[in-house]
């Protein structure tokens, strides 16, 4: 029974003490000068609205440079191939941006290179990249390629490959292919797990 009212008096001090700090504080406000309170209030509103801005420019700019990364990779490897080929180009590239053993972003992925030590020079992980030089991507097959991409990276079309990381040309064998597990063939293209 004595406990209970320990407990009791503990908490009405408690909400004396309380009450007593909250009358303190809204006394100082009213007495005090407000007017360089509101002065950096609203500063710091305005800087982070400029703040909140400059990022959301950035992303949409990141977003942009990964989308025509994207493109590329779609129109300089894929084409010539159905959409379907095309749509899994993309879904290779995006897996490997996911999956945390490639770099983290769309043209991180496709300008990759990689030491090999059979040619003893850095190599590229899509061939096109390895070319100086390449026309710039034009004509209603860059356009598909840019919707191709944009479905791809906003997620609009539903992952037909999931976990494909590899692919090549139905025309080369390359050593990797061995130890690879095969997806699927899709146009000119064979894809891998």
């Amino acid at each position: 029974m004595r406990t209970r009212f320990l407990h009791v008096g503990m908490f009405s001090d408690a909400a004396w003490a309380v009450s007593r700090w909250r009358h303190a504080l809204r006394a100082s406000w009213y007495a005090a000068d407000r007017e360089p309170w509101i002065f950096v209030v609203v500063l710091a509103l305005i800087a982070a609205a400029f703040v909140f801005a400059l990022r959301a420019a950035y992303a949409h700019r990141d977003d942009r440079r990964d989308l025509a990364c994207l493109a590329r990779n779609v129109y300089f490897e894929a084409r010539g191939e159905p959409p379907a080929g095309q749509y899994a180009v993309a879904e290779v590239t995006m897996n490997r941006k996911a999956s945390g053993r490639y770099p983290d972003t769309v043209c991180g992925v496709v300008y990759q290179k990689n030491w090999d030590p059979l040619r003893k020079r850095y190599v590229g992980a899509f061939s096109w990249t390895e070319f100086d030089t390449l026309p710039a991507p034009a004509g209603e097959q860059w356009f598909q390629a840019w919707e191709v991409a944009e479905a791809v990276y906003y997620g609009r079309e539903p992952r037909v490959l999931d976990g494909a990381m590899y692919f090549h040309a139905v025309y080369i064998k390359p050593d990797w292919a061995k130890r690879k597990k095969p997806l699927a063939r899709i146009g000119g293209h064979v894809f891998y797990k």
